[in-house]
């Protein structure tokens, strides 16, 4: 067994305490990571909040990521000693059903095993990454391109690969219209993606304060939401507008964007559910749908892509004791537009 340092939480909305938890001893499939980086997601403030119901405490958050790779099973053929490697939100799937067998893994008719606050297959409950070290299984296990530092690119493991897969998904390119509804820490990524792939760009925000930042990403226009007229001006324009908020909206009203056959991808997941009118989708053959981050080989794809496109997350680097600060923070919006924990002093 390898024991490592992590940060923990007791229960729901106790403040992290650093402890000590014993990983599992590597199989043959299994690789060690020495943890360098770990990106905040919201996902881990709602998860450590128990807003979704369901916690598995004590718990040590963290799926986005980067570290060294320490050691390797006795069947690795991929990784090495030495490497620089990434987990992202799962790190276990049935690998037999038909949506692991065409990469979607996240969509695994077993159950997928997330990084933490799930349970292996075998009960026993999953840590993540607010930790010195993590033991993953190979298949869930991706590259960090050298051109992409590594705290740059630990929250490419959630953020990035969530606003990148819908957009692959849904054909954006070159002669497509795209809107971001949201300049956050999954907005303002996927400006960029969406940029890089070849879109017509643009921003979303209640405000005009990040007008020129999202400018700046990426965004070829830039409209806010609490203008009366930009909901008129914007009418049936968009072929996808990718929602990264996780807040409520006025459907409706976004859907009036759409052009026929358009779609409202949502990303951001509020706690209360969503309203709209039947209506909004008949009278323009629209569609709202949702997407899950993305499978493993669809990560490294947006990994490449990245470290080819120049695309890297605006982050703030912390130390280990600022994470109850850093959560009070993201609940307050006030952060440009990542926080990422330097693992290194959490000792």
């Amino acid at each position: 067994m390898v024991q490592t340092r992590v940060l923990s939480a007791s229960h729901a909305k106790a403040p992290f305490e650093k402890t000590t938890i014993e990983r599992r001893e590597l199989r043959p499939h299994d690789i060690l990571i020495d943890i360098k980086f770990s990106g905040i997601c919201h996902s881990d403030i709602h998860s450590a909040y128990d807003e979704w119901g369901g916690g598995i405490f004590p718990m040590v958050p963290g799926h986005e990521i980067a570290g060294i790779v320490e050691a390797v099973g006795s069947d690795v053929t991929k990784f090495a000693v030495g490497d620089r490697v990434g987990v992202g939100c799962f790190v276990d799937s049935c690998g037999e059903c038909e949506y692991c067998q065409r990469g979607d893994e996240q969509y695994c008719t077993k159950g997928v095993v997330q990084t933490y606050n799930s349970r292996e297959y075998d009960g026993t409950p999953t840590y993540g990454g607010y930790s010195q070290k993590i033991v993953v299984t190979d298949r869930f296990v991706v590259s960090i391109p050298d051109k992409l530092e590594m705290d740059v690119a630990s929250p490419l493991l959630c953020a990035g690969i969530t606003t990148y897969s819908p957009l692959k998904h849904w054909n954006i390119g070159p002669g497509k219209k795209v809107a971001v509804i949201g300049v956050g820490g999954l907005g303002h990524l996927a400006l960029q993606f969406a940029r890089a792939l070849g879109a017509e760009v643009t921003a979303l925000s209640r405000s005009a304060s990040k007008k020129d930042e999202a400018l700046e990403l990426g965004a070829h226009h830039y409209y806010s939401t609490e203008e009366a007229d930009t909901f008129k001006e914007l009418a049936g324009q968009f072929d996808l507008i990718l929602n990264t908020v996780s807040a409520n909206l006025n459907v409706d009203a976004y859907l009036s964007l759409l052009r026929v056959d358009g779609t409202l991808v949502n990303v951001g997941a509020p706690a209360e559910a969503d309203q709209y009118h039947v209506f909004s989708l008949i009278m323009g053959r629209r569609s709202i749908a949702g997407s899950l981050v993305g499978g493993i080989a669809e990560t490294q794809e947006m990994l490449d892509f990245a470290a080819e496109h120049g695309i890297a997350p605006k982050i703030e680097v912390i130390h280990a004791h600022q994470v109850d600060e850093a959560y009070e923070r993201v609940l307050k919006s006030d952060v440009r537009y990542r926080f990422v924990i330097d693992i290194a002093t959490l000792d």
